[in-house]
């Protein structure tokens, strides 16, 4: 949970208050979008350099049971 928390941010002055990813304004819905479309990790990794591994594994870690935003 300290993991989800730290990288996981909300502020209403960054995307409209919606979670991001350590406040680098993609919103987590963006990032499950991606990886629901059939995007690998890899994929978004090079796309969007600024992120980490643990950034898309905490969206999912998110996304699923009592972790949901």
């Amino acid at each position: 949970m300290e993991n989800l928390l730290s990288r996981i941010t909300i502020d209403p002055n960054v995307c409209h208050g919606k979670p991001t990813v350590r406040g680098l304004r993609y919103p987590v819905e963006f990032l499950l979008e991606l990886l629901s479309s059939g995007m690998t990790n890899e994929e978004i990794l090079a796309d969007y350099p600024d992120l980490e591994a643990d950034d898309l594994q905490t969206c999912m870690d998110s996304n699923s049971g009592e972790n949901k935003f």
